[in-house]
């Protein structure tokens, strides 16, 4: 913790920026939240008007990317700006104990508090910081105060909303006012409240909104279920589906619970967006809208080929992604990925070069005036010159690894996109698969037997890079 410290207090070099001028920073991280389950990237059976909006304020990232295809190792590489290797949370919180082919990859259950968080070096630098819903990296004595955060409003160990949606809830960080209330507008309204208390003071925030939806329970929002229940039942009565290797995804978007979902998150995304507003700090406020990881639409196959017994279709669908939450087709790592920066992004900006989770930590401290520290944030690059000319490409390498197994069928293996080539490599079936997302976003032609040169240099690349940070591989069965 002494190092921890110190390393804090040498991030508190005097910013470029004025005190004054410092902007807050509203974070909405949503859970589960599909790449095409918002208007702006192409959604028509839901419609999120207040993200399209912020998307047409702000940039747009057709290719923005988490770290992960599952939960606690996202979160737990926006907060430190590493990757999940690095801190070794490579599934989610606890894990599966599922074993196939190989054994169990153990790794931690929480963010070690030697983890230097966003939050801290905020703090450290006089802001307020304000934690609000879903945490899942670590229990008592990890939760978001151990973290770096002032104020947790429901943040805590479990990663589904425990006792559901609606109160009495089941979460020893936030305690219901009364019967019958729905938790996203309980942490929308506690935000609201903490950011008309700061811009009171003139200090500058960080707010960070985690919210529980859409994990399941997959829980209809009364207010807004009536209308998704009547465009479900103007389409044809029986949901299609894609079967693919080892699963079988849902192919439309048609789940009536699942869109008043996302109904709530975009009602509450235009509340907060309109406080900013109200209090007259909305061209002062950075503005970053994200998903941990892709909507759950894959649930595995048996061994027959056909869905499990013991499984159900998944409620979302990522179309024209592959795939989804579990797995590393697109499906289950490219985001909905939005950032307004008043002053430095360009209105309705579209940038096509891709970004991950990781950079979001480098990018605030360069918005704050902050000093950046790239050995503390060493795989996230800051993208502020993206937002000032999203048309600029940006040359990188991206990596993925995800050496457990997944609920929704996922066996163990890892990825690279490099370019518009991306590899995914399927360690229990001991082969791979090479897609140009230029010409393929939806991963359905596999040319790896096609360039099997380009194959050979990417599967070199991704086992350098797991040699290079320490990826621990998956040990087979005796």
């Amino acid at each position: 913790m002494i190092r921890k410290l110190l390393s804090i207090l040498l991030l508190t070099a005097a910013p470029t920026l004025t005190e004054a001028k410092q902007p807050n920073f509203v974070f909405f991280l949503v859970d589960d939240l599909g790449w095409a389950d918002v208007g702006c990237n192409g959604s028509t059976f839901y419609e999120t008007p207040h993200i399209d909006a912020l998307a047409k304020s702000g940039v747009r990232f057709t290719d923005g990317y988490a770290a992960a295809s599952i939960c606690s190792p996202t979160r737990a590489s926006i907060m430190t700006g590493r990757h999940p290797v690095r801190v070794n949370i490579t599934d989610w919180i606890p894990g599966t104990s599922k074993t196939g082919k190989f054994k169990h990859v153990a790794d931690r259950d929480n963010l070690a508090l030697e983890e230097i968080t966003i939050a801290e070096v905020l703090k450290a630098n006089g802001y307020k910081t304000f934690f609000a819903g879903k945490w899942h990296l670590g229990n008592q004595g990890h939760y978001p105060e151990d973290q770096g955060f002032d104020i947790n409003i429901g943040g805590h160990e479990r990663g589904g909303p425990p006792g559901g949606y609606y109160s009495p809830w089941k979460n020893p960080r936030l305690e219901a006012k009364a019967d019958g209330e729905y938790l996203t507008e309980r942490l929308t309204e506690e935000t609201i409240s903490f950011m008309a208390a700061q811009s009171k003071k003139k200090e500058p925030f960080l707010v960070y909104l985690s919210y529980y939806n859409v994990h399941t329970p997959i829980q209809a929002y009364k207010k807004r279920i009536a209308e998704y229940e009547a465009r479900a039942k103007a389409l044809p009565r029986d949901t299609p589906t894609i079967a693919m290797r080892d699963g079988l995804s849902r192919a439309r978007q048609d789940n009536p619970a699942l869109g008043s979902m996302v109904a709530a998150v975009d009602d509450s995304v235009g509340a907060i967006t309109k406080k900013l507003e109200e209090l007259g700090i909305d061209d002062n406020t950075v503005v970053i809208f994200f998903s941990d990881n892709g909507g759950l639409c894959t649930r595995p196959l048996g061994g027959n080929g056909k869905k499990s017994k013991n499984s159900r279709i998944g409620p979302g669908c990522n179309l024209p992604l592959k795939s989804g939450k579990g797995w590393l087709y697109e499906g289950g790592i490219r985001e909905a990925t939005i950032i307004r920066a008043p002053g430095v992004s360009k209105p309705a900006g579209v940038c096509s070069s891709p970004v991950v989770s990781m950079d979001f930590f480098p990018t605030m401290l360069d918005l704050a005036g902050i000093k950046r520290q790239p050995k503390l944030h060493r795989d996230g690059v800051s993208i502020v010159d993206l937002l000032k000319s999203p048309g600029k490409s940006k040359q990188r390498s991206l990596y993925w690894h995800y050496p457990h197994y997944h609920g929704s069928g996922w066996t163990p293996g890892g990825a690279i996109r490099q370019g518009d080539w991306k590899l995914i490599e399927f360690w229990e079936h001991g082969d791979a698969q090479l897609y140009n997302l230029a010409n393929d976003m939806g991963e359905q032609t596999d040319l790896s037997s096609k360039h099997p040169k380009v194959k050979a240099k990417l599967t070199a690349a991704l086992a350098k890079w797991r040699k290079r940070i320490g990826a621990v591989m998956p040990e087979p069965k005796e």
